[in-house]
C-alpha cells in the first residue's frame, strides 16, 4: 500500500468538526497534566509537540498554497528566529532573558522552534481579522495588538514552563513595545504579498492556546 499525502490531506479536511473538537480537548488535557505535579515532568516535554500539532492542523485548512505563501511564511519563521537569536544573546531587543529547556533543541542559545511560534501567532491573529471587512491597516494594527495581549499572558507562565525567563522575573515594557512593532512588520509582510490567511481553525487554536496559558498563569505554582 502506498502512502498518498494528498489523500490524507483531503481526508483530514473533511474531518473539520472532529478536529475543532479535538484541539480544545487536547489543550484541556494539557492543562490537567501541567497542574498535576506527578504528570508535570512528562507534559512539559510535550510543549514543542503541541506547537507542531497546532501548526499542522492549521496547515490542513490553509488554502492559499501559492509559492509566494511558502516564501512569506519561511521569511516570517527566519525573521522570528533571527530576532530571538539577537535578543537572547545581546539583551538589547526584548530585555535580558534566557531560554529554558522545554522548547527543545537550541541553536545559538535559541530554540529552533521559536520561529515557528512567531509564524503560528502571526498567522492565527491575521486570520482572525481576515474575515472582517475593514481597512488593511486596521487589520494589521488590531492583529498586532492581539499578539501583544497574548504575549502578556504568556509571559506570566513562560518561566514556570521552563520556556524562557527574564532577569529577576521582570518583563520590561520594552518587550511589549518590540513585540507590537515587530508584529506590525510581520503582519505587513502578509498584507504586502496579499497572502490569504483565512482559516476555519484559527480562532479555535487561538482561544485554546489563550485559555491554556491563562489558566496556567492563574493556577500553576
Amino acid at each position: 500500500m502506498t502512502f498518498n499525502i494528498t489523500s490524507v490531506w483531503n481526508y483530514l479536511e473533511k474531518k473539520e468538526f472532529e478536529i475543532k473538537v479535538f484541539i480544545p480537548i487536547f489543550y484541556a488535557v494539557g492543562i490537567i497534566g501541567m497542574l498535576v505535579p506527578a504528570l508535570f515532568p512528562l507534559f512539559i516535554k510535550l510543549v514543542p509537540f503541541a506547537l507542531i500539532l497546532s501548526f499542522l492542523a492549521l496547515a490542513v485548512f490553509h488554502h492559499d498554497r501559492k509559492q509566494k505563501s511558502v516564501f512569506v511564511f519561511l521569511a516570517i519563521y527566519l525573521l522570528g528566529f533571527a530576532i530571538e537569536v539577537i535578543g537572547v544573546n545581546t539583551g538589547s531587543i526584548f530585555g535580558e532573558y534566557a531560554y529554558g529547556n522545554s522548547l527543545g533543541i537550541k541553536l545559538l542559545n535559541t530554540p529552533i522552534i521559536i520561529g515557528l511560534n512567531w509564524l503560528l501567532l502571526v498567522y492565527i491573529t491575521s486570520s482572525v481579522f481576515e474575515q472582517f471587512k475593514m481597512p488593511n491597516l486596521t487589520k494589521i494594527v488590531l492583529a498586532s495588538a492581539l499578539m501583544v495581549g497574548y504575549d502578556f499572558i504568556l509571559e506570566k507562565v513562560a518561566p514556570r514552563l521552563d520556556m524562557w525567563q527574564f532577569t529577576n522575573d521582570n518583563v520590561p515594557l520594552q518587550n511589549y513595545i518590540v513585540w507590537f512593532n515587530f508584529s506590525l512588520v510581520l503582519h505587513s509582510l502578509i498584507n504586502l504579498f496579499r497572502i490569504n490567511t483565512e482559516n476555519r481553525l484559527s480562532l479555535v487554536v487561538l482561544i485554546s492556546q489563550f485559555v491554556f496559558f491563562l489558566v496556567l498563569a492563574i493556577f500553576l505554582r
